[in-house]
């Protein structure tokens, strides 16, 4: 009896020693992934755009406003413009990006209001887009509401202008040389093999993160 109670206790050990060690792994893999999107969000500005109302009509509207915005923001911020001065543009131009949205809204024969904000630490889900993708976490984001904004959102990114064309060439043409380094780049347009499931780890630890956030 003695010596079967001797075995469970060392198994138990040895499964006690194996969870701790996942932990840990997980919890180092945690970080990496964590600090590689921090420093993504470092060095972009994300589009939020959020539609009146989920009805088709609003919806379709929701992405000619998007269209329009990003035209104006792109010929606003000058060809290796940092994230800060581009993020100082738009600020001064907010009432601008919305004028520009009401004039899409007015032209399609809708009386909805348009308001800019560009707001830090907001909260996205990892998205994919037709070339890349960007991994779940906060972002600063210029943020565009029609209407009520009670319908869905859309999101894409306003600087580097990744969602007018190749990624790679927005990069080299529109930010720093120095922006995105080679590792980066590869991560988001998926030539890296692996960006699937760091995007998914870097999701499940931003969503458990924005959790518990409530708690404290």
């Amino acid at each position: 009896m003695m010596l079967k109670e001797g075995r469970q206790g060392t198994a138990l050990r040895r499964w006690e020693a194996a969870l701790l060690a996942g932990v840990a792994v997980a919890a180092l893999s945690g970080t990496v992934v964590q600090e590689e999107q921090n420093h993504l969000a470092d060095k972009i500005v994300r589009l939020h755009v959020i539609a009146n109302s989920d009805g088709d009509a609003d919806q379709a509207l929701k992405l000619k406003v998007r269209d329009k915005v990003l035209e104006v923001s792109e010929d606003l911020i000058p060809a290796g413009s940092s994230q800060e001065e581009a993020m100082d543009i738009l600020s001064a131009h907010l009432e601008e990006l919305a004028t520009a949205g009401a004039g899409v809204v007015g032209a399609e024969g809708y009386t909805y209001p348009v308001t800019a904000s560009l707001e830090e630490d907001v909260w996205f889900p990892t998205k994919t887009y037709t070339d890349f993708a960007l991994p779940a976490g906060n972002y600063t984001a210029l943020r565009l509401t029609i209407g009520e904004g009670a319908g869905q959102n859309w999101w894409c990114v306003v600087f580097p202008p990744l969602c007018m064309g190749s990624v790679t060439e927005a990069v080299a043409e529109s930010a720093p040389e120095d922006c995105f380094t080679d590792t980066e780049v590869s991560l988001i347009t998926g030539e890296d093999e692996g960006y699937v499931v760091k995007f998914k780890t870097m999701e499940l630890l931003s969503e458990l993160e924005h959790w518990a956030s409530g708690w404290v």
